[in-house]
């Protein structure tokens, strides 16, 4: 069951403004695997907003979002779909799975690949050239989309370089501007590849000590605990990647091509997802059922105390995490630039918080394995807003020249 939470086209009030369910998408039978947005075609007349969802249970459907129907349903796949592409430009999408398989918009399959592995296709990027970039295991795979033509039988992917620079399985996959893309793996590596070049711009490998020492049993302590290094997640801005590495958050500044922040100890257990706000903010969420906010502040206007609580107020929940705020070590402190201040803590949840999506204008949602969803407002805004509706009132009823 998909929950939908913002209407399109009409711009209805939805979970976003009000917190009212609009509609529930019912078809899958086991749990959902990758979302997509099918942009309309410009020609198209109706404008109605559609999405495409995998699931477990080895299908993938096309749902009309103004009325929560079910448009269509692809019933023929031999595993998994796990992740989704759109390719506006070729005007097909991709699924992934244990092949890579291209479709039209009347969901009719127009080419695929063999199998390529038990591990299957993990994420999938689109990158110049009508080329796509897929993560199958340790690989990051190239694949070209080679279309129908007048002279050809169909469509076509031919396979153009396999990429094998990282150590363990990818988990992660993310285009950060026209010229490059960043891919994390489950052992800590964070690699800076070149979209036209295909080659390593930079690599990390030490992100869970950015002042590494040869220790035999830090290494060994690593061994133990595998996912204290996994890369969940990646967001980014104009100029820095913002990394779940592990229980940790970190900052790698792409023009110096080094970790400029970090917080080791983020969360009690591992980030699952992390996204950029505005004012220098990113935000995380947690297996431990947490959802914090971080700023990300120069050195110089660092201070020892923690954020005052009145300004976790905002969004109507917060408490001030010690462990979170502690200061850096020195050898942290000489490696980077920046630091991530813990400045609010949004309780709410009892279990594992999945993802969140942030709409600037209307505040963050959040949702979690306890199979709540919650809407966040930022508190300093209503308040502004309601300060506003009430002059407005008191001016149409003409109090505010009495008053005055």
């Amino acid at each position: 069951m998909l929950r939908w939470l913002i209407g399109g086209g009409r711009e209805p009030q939805g979970l976003a403004e009000t917190g009212e369910k609009l509609l529930e998408l019912n078809g899958h039978t086991q749990k959902i695997t990758a979302i997509i947005t099918l942009p309309c075609l410009e020609t198209c007349e109706e404008k109605n907003q559609l999405i495409l969802t995998a699931s477990a249970d080895r299908t993938v459907i096309e749902w009309d979002c103004d009325t929560g129907r079910q448009v269509q349903k692809v019933s023929c796949f031999q595993s998994t779909v796990k992740c989704l592409a759109v390719i506006q430009r070729l005007d097909v999408w991709l699924s992934g799975g244990n092949d890579l398989c291209v479709w039209n918009r009347k969901l009719d399959l127009l080419c695929q690949t063999s199998h390529l592995s038990d591990t299957g296709i993990t994420a999938l990027i689109e990158i110049p050239k009508n080329c796509v970039v897929a993560a199958v295991g340790k690989e990051l795979i190239i694949f070209r989309l080679v279309a129908a033509t007048e002279g050809s039988l169909g469509w076509d992917i031919l396979e153009v370089k396999r990429l094998l620079d990282h150590q363990d399985n990818i988990l992660s996959l993310v285009n950060v501007n026209d010229v490059s893309f960043v891919s994390g793996s489950h052992v800590g590596e964070l690699i800076i590849w070149d979209t036209l070049g295909w080659t390593v711009q930079a690599c990390e490998r030490n992100f869970w000590d950015p002042s590494p020492q040869l220790d035999a049993q830090r290494e060994i302590k690593l061994c133990q605990k595998p996912n204290d290094v996994s890369i969940h997640h990646l967001t980014w801005d104009e100029e820095n990647v913002f990394v779940a590495v592990g229980r940790g958050l970190y900052v790698y500044n792409l023009p110096m091509k080094r970790v400029i922040a970090c917080q080791k100890a983020a969360h009690d257990s591992s980030v699952l997802h992390v996204a950029k706000l505005p004012n220098r903010q990113v935000i995380s969420c947690s297996e431990d059922g947490s959802v914090r906010i971080w700023e990300l502040r120069e050195k110089q206007q660092l201070s020892v105390e923690p954020a005052p609580t009145g300004f976790f107020n905002m969004w109507g929940f917060g408490r001030v995490n010690k462990q979170a705020s502690h200061p850096a070590k020195k050898q942290q402190e000489n490696a980077t630039s920046c630091s991530l201040e813990l400045i609010g803590d949004l309780i709410g949840h009892s279990s594992s918080v999945e993802m969140f999506l942030y709409f600037e204008d209307h505040g963050l949602v959040t949702c979690s394995a306890d199979h709540l969803i919650i809407l966040w407002k930022n508190g300093e805004r209503e308040s502004g807003l309601r300060s506003l509706k009430l002059f407005q009132k008191l001016e149409e009823n003409g109090d505010l020249y009495l008053s005055v």
